[in-house]
């Protein structure tokens, strides 16, 4: 794609919109940014971007901008239906998103992670499993770096190990990953798809620019996306915690293994107890990530000793501190229903489960036979609290606290020692913080502010 000369739109001043703008003025484009916050909320953003020749347009969308451009860029924060994005479409401009932008530059091999939930764990672990393998490996997309930040020290040898959401997925056409991966599809974002088949297909995108000589690494476990087996050309891969597949990994007499294809030897990666993540959730996503990193070229021997280095990504079942005998836990990535059973099903039981925030359309109910059986009591918070509330009754003592600070006092006077206090909050976090990293740091504050240093251990 030829950029010089063009005038370009990046809509949306998020990490990946400022990263996008700044990609496009370097190729020579003429760039405008859209953003609907006022000018004096991207106070941090303006100065860099109006530095490097980038003209901002702040407070809103006005359709004139959009009509002047050759080609609008998307940030993923930005719903495709926006009205000003569907007057310009009809018009016949070209729409596509940052990820879509990247990859036409990016050089080398991608291998691309989606799912519903445990993305960024299995991103970080694939990128450490390659890198500690010898392989050329840099990691981005939607675990923080923006896919465009990669493209300058991408090399036709290096493999680019990238997190990708719906909202990436859902703007792409030419996206091609060597390797893709969709760990889990269960129901999410609903508020922004519609349904949860619109959902699914978003995730699908993943693959629909592969081919014959590509890989797609599935979950046999979650039907939906097992269903997309049907669907690509790609060749197939499964993980399962239940079963033993054809080609890929399983667990099995205790022990992580791979099959490269139905005749092939089976290889032995490490025992499933020197896996040092917590919860069966955490056992599928080193699976998909073996799976993925063996068909990308890292040894086996090589996989395993990775896998028993690895340490749990920030705000995933994140272990904050201990103190009188409680245990307390930051799961904040929990944005979803499916996200929080996984956390609470990783414990035995004694959680003081705090839930609440934004609602993503989703039904709690579906929590109802884990909270009777694992849950001691519920603190819920934000937006979403009365909605909770509504649907969980009954299931478990119900304390309705508003904010975290007052959620995370009310578990630590009711909590006894063996007790767990878990924030997975089963919602966004956009009512009350500025994203799921705000909530996960100020919970973690909360508690080592009462502990002190010396309780945290």
């Amino acid at each position: 794609m030829e950029l010089k000369g063009k005038k370009v739109l990046v809509v949306g001043l998020g990490k990946s919109g400022v990263s996008a703008a700044l990609f496009l003025r370097s190729r020579g484009a003429q760039v405008t940014v859209s953003d609907m916050r006022s000018a004096a909320a991207l106070a941090k953003e303006i100065p860099a971007l109006l530095e490097h020749g980038v003209m901002v347009e702040s407070g809103g969308h006005g359709l004139l901008t959009f009509r002047r451009q050759d080609l609008i860029v998307v940030s993923p924060g930005v719903p495709l239906d926006t009205p000003v994005l569907a007057q310009v479409k009809a018009f016949g401009l070209t729409i596509i998103g940052e990820l879509e932008l990247a990859a036409q530059y990016l050089k080398g091999n991608i291998l691309a992670i989606t799912g519903s939930n445990g993305k960024t764990t299995t991103t970080a672990l694939t990128g450490e499993i390659l890198s500690s393998a010898g392989i050329e490996t840099q990691v981005g997309g939607n675990i923080g770096v923006p896919v465009v930040d990669l493209i300058p020290k991408s090399t036709e040898k290096s493999w680019s190990v990238l997190e990708v959401s719906s909202f990436q997925l859902e703007s792409t056409e030419l996206f091609h990953p060597q390797i893709a991966v969709i760990l889990n599809i269960t129901p999410d974002h609903l508020d922004r798809h519609g349904s949860f088949e619109n959902y699914a297909l978003a995730k699908e995108r993943i693959f629909s620019a592969q081919t014959a000589s590509d890989f797609l690494v599935l979950n046999a476990g979650n039907a939906r996306a097992a269903a997309s087996a049907t669907r690509t050309v790609a060749r197939v891969y499964w993980f399962s915690l239940d079963q033993s597949v054809a080609q890929g990994a399983w667990v099995q007499d205790g022990q992580v293994v791979f099959r490269a294809a139905a005749n092939a030897p089976i290889e032995s990666i490490l025992p499933l107890k020197e896996i040092p993540l917590k919860g069966a959730h955490n056992v599928e996503n080193v699976l998909a990530a073996v799976c993925a990193a063996r068909l990308a070229g890292a040894s086996a021997e090589s996989i395993g000793h990775a896998v028993q280095n690895f340490r749990a990504v920030e705000h995933r079942l994140e272990y904050v501190a201990t103190d009188n005998g409680v245990e307390y836990y930051n799961d904040s990535k929990a944005t979803n229903v499916d996200a929080a059973a996984k956390a609470i099903a990783a414990f035995p039981g004694c959680i003081h489960l705090i839930l609440g925030g934004k609602d993503k359309s989703s039904n709690y109910a579906d929590l109802s036979d884990l909270l009777r059986k694992r849950v001691k009591a519920v603190y819920t918070i934000g937006a979403a609290a009365e909605k909770i509330e509504t649907q969980i009754r009954g299931m478990a003592p119900i304390v309705h606290c508003e904010t975290l600070e007052k959620a995370v006092a009310a578990a630590r006077k009711a909590a006894h020692p063996g007790d767990v206090v878990l924030l997975s909050p089963a919602c966004s976090s956009f009512d009350q913080f500025e994203n799921y990293e705000h909530r996960g740091r100020v919970f973690k504050e909360l508690v080592l502010e009462h502990i002190g240093a010396e309780g945290a251990r």
